[in-house]
């Protein structure tokens, strides 16, 4: 990394602010003094650092709908578009809203593999690809730090699942480490330069990776040259000395940690040397010289990108990322006619996964709303046909709620709006003239207006004592308790049925549940979490499919809208099947067989079964799709762009997927795998996935016309030879003529994306990468002489032109 005289007198300033610090005010500044920030020290002119989760938005310290924030598309959705450039664009808006709502430091992105379709924040990563991952994430950690936003890039390392997180070890190959999982990390720190890492809470290889002094100070500082800061995932430090002495700079969250006062008792003891101290301390003074808040720091930015239109780019991105997999008789775009739109989802759309990535935008546009103001008026028919959600849901539609917050004796000492039903206060995140002194009781309070006349189920999700009033009738008062060691089971817990209550559609009932307030001792900090969950009347699902078929088969065209839910994806668990929830798969078989002419939308986060794919029409992979998800559907159901995206990810079924243990043994993970996951393994096992890495149609055609290397420069001219214009993700694989068991048979070298009117033929110039040619080998990395296929085409198993070079 080469040093530029702005940077060495931002290094001047921290060597002078770390010498006018004593040992207790270094160990605090190690310390999260609360959920989101480090502390302010006002004798070096240092101000509070403030930190806030991503990836898809910026949320803030507070965890509440009154503080919006913009809601991109999921990382698999932004990995679908191949554009670095977008994902940098991305990146600058994200850092925007960082600076709106104060916040220096981004959590994010997570370039983590998908190692096995099973993992619960598949989501929330990239790609099965490492350099893809380090492409995407290289661009995403540019744009974000362009606005002078800092990131931390995670989770480091092989945090690939979720089951038993805090306790796994996962063994895996040195070689698979270097050219898999810590790929990435690699790629980013040498063309991003990352201002921070966030070592994650499972174990590598027998140490836990907050104390991995190998991999984090002999590799990622030492080897490549990382100067930014590392920062425990959210209670993940365990050791005071270990942690030290391993390279972890700050422990969070607070203000219970294993650092501050006893960090400084350590020092004082002689079990850590206080130049330890000092230099994480100086790793801290660097990102807040870099984020501004270091008085006589130059920031690294000082004049912000121009603004940025974070709807529009949240629908561009969207309609970017869709794949279009499947798309006979060239049913899309839609034809003029009637639509019969039908789903759950396409009512209540899924546009984000949860967990920790959760944001809460100020709107959220449905395929339902979408397509009613897209398509002319009286060709659009809605049906529910099935819903996903089977069990209770949070944030229901139809609550009016707020929280009032009393005191022992029973006063009002604050109140604050909950939409939803929800209540996130983490730390000091609470109402206007509350404290946790203070705080007795937190009553959610208002009405319920059902959408449907029946029987309704409301419950709870929490811990400790609650009273749930419905409609005057008190139905629970009694504690719901812990049934798991998980200290996030309070965020991501499943909530418990507690009252059903028959109510008529559109009349409001008055609703009430009181949370009386405890703050367990072994509590790394005190928040007050709960909510109150909601299901709606039961109904057959057989008459809501014979619905849905009849209207499939009055209308030109079925749209069917499927999706995951909460329950299925998102922080704290991993999968046990890839089956989608609920009766939707019957749904689709039913509607396909009613209309030749059937569309399905598949509103997922993560690979998810078709057993029905050849069965319609067509296939449209929307992901997560952010907050104009529906606004971005519209346009690329009715042409008015195509769908851009192509597989970061192979699709299959679990049946036949290659990787697929993500429970551990005796608290052992064992990567038996090696080298070959994603693309990789399904090639090794010589298995045909539903779906192949890199496939994705357009609305135009492409013919490959001509391939030329010269050196590792790789030249290929294709033409549109569509009726529309379009773009094209040109793919380069490379594959060795000798065959290597120890090697995968091709992978993913290099890709460009075009863009040409119809007719037109364009060139494009890919450059392959040294470490393509590379290998892990005794320490090092070693080229690997002989022959290479350099294959191009349109995914790994659509390969068009060849030829063969020497290196």
């Amino acid at each position: 990394m080469v040093e530029i005289p702005a940077d060495r007198a931002r290094e001047a300033v921290v060597e002078a602010a770390l010498g006018r610090l004593d040992l207790d005010a270094k160990a605090r500044l190690l310390a999260g003094q609360d959920m989101w920030t480090l502390p302010a020290l006002p004798e070096i002119g240092l101000k509070s650092l403030v930190m806030s989760d991503g990836p898809i938005g910026v949320r803030g310290v507070r965890w509440t709908a009154d503080d919006p924030s913009v809601a991109l598309p999921s990382p698999t959705a932004l990995a679908a578009t191949w554009d670095p450039d977008l994902a940098h664009r991305a990146g600058v808006l994200l850092a925007q809203e960082a600076r709106r709502k104060g916040v220096h430091v981004l959590l994010a992105p997570t370039v983590n593999l998908h190692r096995s379709p099973l993992g619960g924040r598949h989501f929330e990563a990239y790609s099965e690809d490492p350099y893809l991952t380090g492409l995407i994430g290289t661009g995403y950690v540019r744009g974000v730090q362009s606005g002078g936003v800092g990131t931390t890039v995670k989770h480091f390392v092989a945090n690939d699942a979720e089951t038993d997180r805090f306790t796994v070890n996962n063994l895996v190959s040195e070689r698979a480490l270097r050219e898999l999982y810590l790929a990435p990390f690699e790629a980013i720190v040498e063309h991003a330069h990352p201002w921070g890492i966030m070592t994650a809470y499972n174990t590598v290889n027998g140490t836990t990776m907050t104390e991995h002094h190998h991999l984090v100070d002999e590799v990622l500082r030492g080897e490549w040259g990382f100067d930014g800061f590392n920062v425990s995932d959210w209670m993940a430090a365990r050791s005071t000395t270990a942690a030290i002495n391993g390279g972890l700079d700050v422990a969070m969250p607070g203000p219970k940690t294993v650092y501050g006062a006893a960090l400084a008792r350590a020092v004082r003891a002689g079990e850590v040397a206080e130049a330890a101290v000092d230099t994480a301390v100086r790793r801290v003074l660097r990102l807040a010289a870099r984020v501004g808040v270091l008085a006589g720091a130059e920031p690294a930015v000082t004049e912000p990108p121009a603004p940025v239109d974070g709807p529009a780019l949240a629908r561009e991105i969207a309609r970017r990322a869709f794949v279009l997999v499947r798309n006979e008789h060239a049913v899309l775009p839609l034809r003029p006619g009637t639509v019969a739109l039908i789903g759950s989802a396409a009512r209540d759309a899924r546009v984000l996964g949860g967990g920790s990535a959760t944001v809460f935008p100020d709107r959220i546009v449905s395929p339902l709303e979408a397509l009613t103001a897209a398509l002319p008026e009286g060709t659009l028919s809605y049906a529910v046909g099935a819903d996903p959600v089977t069990e209770l849901a949070l944030g229901a539609p139809g609550f009016t709620l707020a929280a009032v917050c009393r005191d022992a004796a029973g006063h009002v000492i604050g109140t604050s709006t909950a939409p939803g039903g929800q209540i996130q206060w983490l730390g000091s995140d609470l109402p206007e003239g509350v404290t946790h002194d203070t705080l007795r009781t937190v009553q959610l309070t208002g009405t319920f207006t059902p959408r449907e006349s029946g029987t309704h189920t409301f419950g709870i999700k929490g811990l400790g004592p609650f009273t749930l009033t419905i409609d005057g009738t008190t139905h629970y008062d009694d504690a719901q308790l812990p049934d798991a060691d998980d200290p996030f089971v309070t965020f991501f817990g499943d909530p418990v049925p507690h009252a059903q209550v028959d109510l008529t559609a559109g009349e409001p009932v008055d609703i009430s549940l009181t949370h009386v307030v405890t703050y367990p001792d072994e509590a790394p900090l005190k928040s007050v979490i709960f909510a109150l969950a909601h299901q709606g009347p039961p109904r057959d699902p057989a008459e809501l499919i014979a619905e849905a078929a009849r209207a499939a088969r009055g209308a030109d065209t079925a749209v069917v809208v499927v999706a995951t839910t909460e329950r299925v994806e998102s922080e704290g668990f991993d999968r046990t099947d890839l089956r989608l929830p609920g009766h939707q798969d019957a749904l689709v078989h039913a509607v396909a067989a009613a209309n030749p002419r059937t569309v399905v939308v598949v509103n997922s986060g993560s690979p998810v079964e078709l057993p029905w794919r050849d069965e319609v029409a067509a296939v449209l992979l929307s992901w997560f799709p952010g907050q104009e998800g529906g606004a971005a559907l519209a346009d690329v159901l009715t042409g008015a762009y195509e769908p851009g995206g192509r597989l970061p990810t192979t699709w299959g079924s679990l049946a036949d997927a290659p990787v697929t243990q993500v429970v551990p043994e005796n608290d052992e993970l064992p990567y038996n795998e090696g080298m070959f996951i994603g693309y990789r393994a399904w090639e090794r096992a010589g298995r045909t996935p539903s779906y192949p890495f890199g496939h994705g149609l357009g609305y135009t055609e492409w013919t490959y016309e001509s391939l030329e290397v010269e050196g590792t420069t790789v030249t290929v001219r294709l033409r549109n030879s569509g009726q529309r214009a379009g773009r094209e993700v040109v793919q380069v694989y490379l594959t060795p003529t000798e065959p290597d068991p120890e090697r995968p048979a091709r992978w993913l070298a290099g890709f460009a994306g075009v863009e040409a009117e119809p007719g037109a033929s364009v060139e494009v110039t890919v450059e392959l990468p040294r470490r393509a040619f590379e290998i892990w080998d005794e320490n090092t990395w070693a080229v690997v002489k002989g022959s290479y296929e350099i294959a191009v085409g349109r995914s790994i198993n659509d390969r068009r032109l060849t030829t063969t070079i020497n290196v």
